[in-house]
């Protein structure tokens, strides 16, 4: 689908494309498609609006980039041969050490130009390559926005407004023949300083010094400061034009000049070639796995733990969303790690919807329904769902802490906390783990340079904000942060084992969810239905214990450590919490007799009974409280000790006190005396105290906040393209005029202006003949558009036809179409 004269607009290349070409555009740059573009000349305005531009620079490799910038800087339209010799200079300065980089420039600028032409920023043949207009104002240099290449405004350019007497000042002073025009003089100028042999002769005559000032120059900025009286060297170099004034105190070197003094080069370092990634260490794969899966089963226990503590109804939620200091603090203190680690546990759990706002008057995180069916799954289920939602989220834990562009401080579960870099960013990290061998762990420093490179002007406002824990340095840009986040995030979660990618995440990344858990199960340990039970009132549980025994346990026993083996205390307290929660002595000596490897030392069995036999002994109940007791004894033991002076307890009947504290606080009071007293009901019974599972409504996890518009898929793909076409071939059609109309002075794309008789008479015609036609119609909403339709069936004041703008079948009120007219011969089809 080609044209046989060059494309003189960008709509006019973009026409010439075809489908799959027009469809990599779309793809590379989804803005473009919301809306769909009514026709090609609006796709290729579209295309060159300044947020569209923006944000297709921002996903241009380094190199990509470079030639985008050499283009910047080189004449409009500029050959192939101009733009690969601004990239590799001309090769007179270091003669030889440059011609490895200069056979990677050549090999590597063919990509780059295709690159920059798929995504429309570059036109036009190789004889005449265009920057598109926007992308050329944002990479061209001007004193407000410097070039990225560090070269200065043209000669041209410098001098524009400059007075014609000094222009022939400044070619006296090279030498030059005197003009008769500034445009002239400009051009004398500028052919002095491109021509490589008379620039050699004029530098030889300057002074060392004046040399000098032009090495601090060269490579940018081009900008300098001088006095009202400059110093010789200065002045020599302002008299013939090397330097050129901006302003009374400023001056830039032009860039014809620069690029002779850089060999031609509009860049320093070009780098057409990725950084490689290296290796750190070389870990046996295995080892790898296993620490990995390690890992992963803490990762599950931390996870497991934090629902368990914010089972009963979690911290409070501040006004301005999110978790206080003090709560955060409190839960990395129940987690045993530290705050920025806490954080990333709540983060993860609250990302993959398994906490969230219980929506009360009084608002407070707590485990949604979902955490309980998460919980039931087996554990590399439960690890590959943690994984996913890791991956997809964009909520960024390393940001705690730190402040926003406002100065407030970020807070975990707050609401500015999302950054749409983040899961890009986690997966082209670990597709770079991928690509080294297994059980090698890159060299961070040199993995963050290729993530440089691949996204040059990634990072942002978003990147001044700093936060704590595993952070990068002050100052680094957002991309560069998200990476290290990354890096020690997947070592947490299990992703990596000593530094190195395992195998189940490469099948999580490669196959999915259910190839990773398969790969995972066999390195998990399987929980165990025993504990060993020592004489010192602990128990030890050489490993995972099995979900109904872990629970039990949890409420008879105090965990004191954890490890590889997690040690529980049993205490007078822990026994009477699970004789509050209605267990038996007879039942808790029963459990302990069935799960334990060893016999159940006799001190355990001791305190038990002991609990046991002073659990209850004493009832609380609702007065404002009471406390009952058939012992009198035990009462005015009570009475008489001074603890209870703030309790405010008087006598009531023999066996019964009455206070003005309410029970629950009476109860701890109590329990705080060495008592062990129980609440009872109104009727006088137990009151049994279970753990209340408090849990959220139904919710959703949270949804990832997307960079830009998504990526489309093939069909809408497709559709797009055959839409566009079809509105392109309306907006181009050439219509065929009446021989006996007369000349018109309407505008070009006015609609087509006929009366109705004229109007049914035509479109019948074509209806016959199965002649396409042009129509102007009008819609129910008062919008005006024209199309391109091949008549089917007139009748009954409607006019049925295949719509080629719309690609489909339509029908069309014959009182709504303003006009009709016949098309040209080589408008057709």
């Amino acid at each position: 689908m080609g044209t046989t004269t060059p494309p003189r607009t960008l709509a006019e290349a973009l026409r010439a494309r075809g489908d799959e070409s027009l469809a990599g555009l779309l793809r590379a740059r989804p803005d473009l498609l919301n809306p769909v573009p009514n026709d090609i000349t609006q796709l290729a305005t579209r295309a060159g609006t300044r947020a569209s531009v923006v944000r297709a620079l921002e996903h241009l490799d380094r190199f990509a980039l470079q030639t985008a910038e050499a283009l910047a800087v080189a004449p409009d339209p500029a050959p192939y041969g101009t733009l690969l010799s601004l990239l590799t200079g001309d090769g007179l300065d270091d003669g030889e050490q440059r011609d490895d980089a200069g056979a990677a420039i050549t090999t590597a600028l063919p990509g780059a130009l295709a690159t920059l032409r798929e995504q429309a920023l570059v036109w036009g043949e190789d004889d005449r390559l265009r920057l598109v207009r926007t992308a050329r104002e944002l990479l061209a240099p001007s004193p407000q926005h410097p070039s990225p290449t560090g070269l200065g405004p043209t000669v041209a350019e410098a001098t524009a407004g400059m007075s014609p007497g000094r222009l022939q000042e400044i070619l006296a002073a090279t030498g030059l023949s005197a003009t008769h025009d500034p445009v002239s003089a400009v051009a004398a100028l500028s052919s002095l300083f491109t021509d490589r042999t008379r620039m050699a002769e004029l530098l030889d005559t300057a002074p060392v010094e004046a040399l000098s000032v032009l090495d601090r120059l060269v490579w940018g900025p081009p900008y300098g400061e001088v006095t009202p009286n400059p110093t010789p060297p200065v002045k020599w170099l302002r008299d013939r034009g090397l330097l050129l004034p901006v302003s009374t105190r400023t001056v830039v070197l032009p860039r014809e000049a620069a690029l002779h003094l850089r060999a031609g080069r509009a860049h320093r370092v070009p780098e057409p070639v990725p950084p490689a990634v290296a290796a750190a260490a070389e870990r046996d794969p295995q080892a790898v796995d296993r620490a990995a899966a390690g890992q992963a089963f803490t990762a599950l226990a931390t996870v497991e733990e934090l629902l368990k503590l914010w089972n009963g109804g979690g911290p409070a939620i501040l006004r301005a969303g999110g978790l206080s200091v003090r709560e955060l603090k409190r839960t990395a203190n129940a987690l045993d790690v530290t705050e920025p680690i806490a954080a990333f546990w709540i983060e993860l759990a609250y990302g993959a919807g398994l906490l969230a706002s219980d929506g009360e008057t009084d608002e407070r995180y707590a485990p949604t329904p979902a955490s309980d069916e998460w919980l039931d799954l087996p554990a590399e289920d439960r690890w590959t769902h943690l994984a996913t939602a890791w991956l997809a989220a964009t909520r960024t834990p390393g940001l705690v802490g730190g402040q926003d562009a406002k100065g407030r401080a970020l807070s975990a579960l707050g609401p500015e906390l999302d950054r749409s870099a983040a899961p890009d960013v986690r997966r082209r990290v670990l597709a770079l783990f991928a690509e080294l061998p297994p059980g090698t762990a890159p060299d961070a420093e040199t993995l963050l340079r290729r993530l440089r490179w691949e996204r040059p002007l990634r990072g942002g406002p978003a990147a001044s904000v700093t936060g704590q824990g595993p952070a990068p340095t002050e100052g680094t840009d957002l991309r560069s942060r998200l990476a290290l986040w990354t890096l020690n995030e997947a070592e947490l979660l299990g992703i990596t084992g000593r530094g190195a990618l395992s195998a189940q995440a490469r099948a999580l990344l490669a196959e999915g969810e259910k190839a990773a858990a398969a790969r995972l199960a066999p390195l998990l340990p399987e929980p165990l239905d025993h504990v060993l039970l020592q004489a010192d009132l602990t128990a030890v549980a050489p490993g995972p214990l099995e979900r109904p025994l872990a629970d039990m346990l949890s409420v008879l026993a105090d965990v004191e450590s954890k490890g590889g083996a997690t040690v529980y205390r049993f205490t007078p307290g822990s026994v009477r919490r699970a004789l509050d929660a209605g267990q038996a002595a007879t039942d808790l000596h029963a459990f302990l007799a069935a799960h334990s490897r060893t016999p159940v030392p006799q001190p355990l069995s001791y305190l038990i009974d002991d609990v046991a036999r002073r659990h209850g002994h004493l009832r609380i109940g609702a007065a404002a409280a009471y406390v009952r007791c058939d012992d009198e004894a035990v009462l005015n033991e009570i009475l008489a000790d001074r603890r209870s002076t703030g309790l405010r307890l008087r006598r009531l009947a023999p066996t019964v006190l009455a206070s003005q504290a309410d029970p629950g606080s009476l109860l701890e009071a109590l329990r705080d005396m060495g008592y062990a007293p129980a609440a009872e009901s109104a009727e006088g019974d137990v009151l049994i105290t279970r753990a209340g599972a408090r849990r959220t409504p139904p919710r959703t996890p949270p949804v990832p906040v997307p960079e830009g518009p998504p990526v489309p898929d093939d069909t809408l793909l497709g559709a797009a393209v055959r839409a566009i076409r079809a509105g392109d071939t309306a907006a181009t059609a050439v219509r065929k005029e009446p021989a006996d109309a007369p000349s018109s002075n309407a505008p070009s794309g006015a609609l087509p202006r006929t009366t109705p008789a004229e109007t049914l008479a035509t479109v019948q015609a074509a209806a016959m003949t199965g002649s396409t036609v042009w129509i102007g119609y009008v819609n129910a909403d008062g919008a005006a558009s024209q199309r391109v339709i091949a008549p089917v069936r007139v009748e009954g004041g409607f006019v049925t036809a295949y719509d080629h703008t719309a690609d489909e079948v339509r029908t069309y009120p014959l009182h709504r179409i303003t006009g009709v007219a016949e098309l040209a011969e080589d408008g057709k089809g």
